[in-house]
């Protein structure tokens, strides 16, 4: 039998060197003139096709559901459930090979990663996927364990304690925290940085108890929480220990800042130490030019693409803080809110993308008269960090989106219920709006308003869902991949899937009122809402941060040959896993669609 099967190729490549004779021993080539049907609906199946030489198409109806290259198979699913569903046609001449139903069903019950590979839906493949021992040599220490990391041992001392008993005791356990209990707000933390407030407080250490300046509550995890999400953490709270609790509420010991970071291996810590560090803007421009290096860093070591985003958004947030900081006078910080939007307000930025940013001020203040200048010039300081000005404008260098709470409010106000020309896009990008610096209740206010003001009015949400058919619908993108349509085969990942999963979500949310900006969060509110079932909102997350991956993938070799980042994707680069856990998503996303059309009535426009 053949002895080139390419077993390189998903589902193949978890098979054992038993498996893989076991295949040999049971493959035939099969050949299909174009336009023959290879299978029909309705049929038993009898082989599990893959291709070699061609392309078969998979239908029903009308519908191009998908297509199938070399090294991809078909049809796993006929085979489990004894019937074929669609009907697959050669779209030119195709050589394949054909593998018994009884050789298939002999690798499912020896190997079961195979058959999770062949059959389940993308979150189930994914999963797999993350299981195979390869993936395990290159898995980030980012998805380990809490308590796998060092855990400082806690030690723990009343409220009533007085401050030199604390020094006596950091000196004897060489520590430089302690645990506080007998505190109204809980469990509290004293810690060196207590201790310098409590020499300049004054008062004899003596006489001054450490529940005074100790800080409560504790920012605790679970031992069985991920690294990464700790780092996270960290990041969010701006603080340097966690305190690690059991589920019975016993204190299992403190995890610092040093050592997770240490264990981790990254420069995350490094990066967010350099942004507080800064003291103009070159310094912090050397810390933006890391966090690209970072991201490739945690790409390449197996990490998360949520962790990765949650991350990217904590160090961006900062950066761009510190940066309006020393733009702008400390009164104007004080006195407003600036804030990001787009994929970076959703908290879904990997690589840098086009600024989109805007300011509200706090009505009956007065802004100084250099108002636009000051902002012009924060606009430019983030495009020297490598954030290129937005093309539509979207900046608050542009002083359309900047204004007090009340003329901010009423402008979202004529965007939901004047529902013409840009106002709907306007609406959408503010949706995703989240505050990065000064006084975050600002837009907040903004926010409760276009909430309270948003409508059960089924002819401006359907007109504002509509948007996710603006790029066309998958199956076309398939055809594009394998070159079988008019318009080039590169790929636009965010058209294709990315910004109908995003904003079909965002439209679901803003109908049920939904206050979460970020997609995951978004799809879990709906989702305990009952709007959707919690099989979709795990397709939708999964499929989401799968296409965000993949963009990522394709961004980062571009940087690395010095091409401009174009968010595309190249066929020729996808292997046939990739391949076929893209088909997944673009399933998903149609299914989405299907769904949107049916809650927002978008077939009446």
């Amino acid at each position: 039998m053949p002895n080139a099967f390419n077993f390189a190729a998903s589902p193949f490549d978890c098979l054992s060197p038993d498996e893989q004779r076991l295949v040999r021993a049971s493959v035939d080539i099969a050949y299909f003139p174009a336009g023959a049907v290879v299978l029909e609906v309705g049929v038993a199946p009898t082989h599990l096709f893959v291709v070699i030489k061609g392309y078969v198409t998979q239908t029903e109806g009308d519908e191009v559901l998908a297509t199938y290259g070399p090294d991809d198979c078909f049809d796993g699913c006929g085979l489990m459930t004894g019937r074929v569903g669609s009907r697959f046609v050669a779209a030119e001449e195709v050589v394949a090979y054909q593998l018994a139903r009884e050789a298939v069903n002999e690798l499912i019950a020896r190997n079961t990663t195979f058959g999770a590979l062949l059959f389940s839906d993308l979150g189930q493949k994914l999963s797999a996927l993350a299981q195979r021992a390869d993936q395990h040599e290159r898995q980030s220490l980012t998805m380990a364990r809490v308590d796998q990391a060092f855990l400082r041992p806690a030690h723990t001392v009343a409220a009533g304690t007085d401050i030199v008993s604390v020094v006596r005791l950091f000196q004897a356990q060489r520590t430089t925290s302690v645990l506080v209990t007998g505190l109204p707000g809980g469990l509290g933390i004293f810690t060196n940085t207590s201790l310098q407030r409590a020499i300049l407080d004054g008062r004899p250490l003596d006489q001054l108890t450490v529940g005074e300046l100790a800080s409560s509550p504790v920012v605790t995890m679970r031992p069985s929480d991920l690294l990464g999400d700790a780092m996270a953490l960290m990041l969010q709270r701006r603080v340097h220990r966690l305190v690690v609790v059991e589920d019975d509420g016993q204190v299992r010991g403190i995890l610092e800042a040093l050592d997770l970071f240490s264990f981790l291996a990254n420069h995350s810590h490094l990066i967010t130490v350099q942004i507080e560090q800064a003291q103009d803007l070159p310094a912090l421009a050397q810390a933006a030019a890391q966090i690209t290096r970072l991201i490739a860093a945690l790409y390449r070591g197996g990490t998360r693409i949520g962790l990765m985003a949650r991350l990217v958004q904590q160090l961006n947030a900062r950066l761009f803080e510190r940066a309006w900081a020393m733009v702008a006078p400390a009164d104007l910080v004080a006195n407003s809110c600036l804030f990001v939007m787009g994929s970076e307000g959703r908290g879904e930025q990997l690589l840098k993308t086009d600024q989109d940013n805007g300011l509200v001020l706090r009505d009956g203040y007065t802004a100084p008269p250099d108002l636009d200048a000051i902002c012009q010039r924060f606009s430019g300081v983030l495009a020297s960090f490598g954030y290129p000005e937005c093309p539509g404008r979207i900046m608050v260098s542009n002083p359309d989106w900047r204004g007090t709470v009340s003329s901010f409010s009423q402008r979202v106000r004529q965007w939901l219920l004047q529902p013409e020309g840009d106002s709907l896009m306007q609406l959408a990008i503010f949706l995703d709006a989240h505050a990065v610096a000064g006084d975050a209740a600002l837009l907040a206010t903004v926010r409760d308003r276009v909430m309270a003001l948003a409508t059960d009015n089924d002819a401006m949400l359907a007109r504002f869902a509509a948007a996710i058919e603006n790029f066309g619908d998958p199956a076309g993108w398939w055809s594009r991949l394998f070159g079988l349509g008019d318009e080039g085969q590169a790929i636009s990942l965010k058209k294709a899937g990315i910004f109908p999963i995003v904003h079909g979500v965002r439209s679901l949310a803003l109908a049920r009122r939904v206050a979460a900006t970020g997609t995951a969060e978004r799809i879990a509110a709906l989702v305990a809402d009952g709007v959707l079932d919690a099989a979709m909102g795990d397709e939708l997350v999964q499929s989401l941060h799968f296409l965000m991956g993949l963009r990522l993938k394709a961004g980062l070799a571009e940087i690395d040959t010095g091409r401009t980042v174009t968010g595309t994707v190249d066929p020729g680069r996808l292997s046939s896993l990739e391949r076929d856990l893209l088909k997944e998503a673009l399933a998903v996303v149609k299914r989405f669609k299907v769904l949107l059309h049916q809650r927002l009535k978008l077939d009446a426009l």
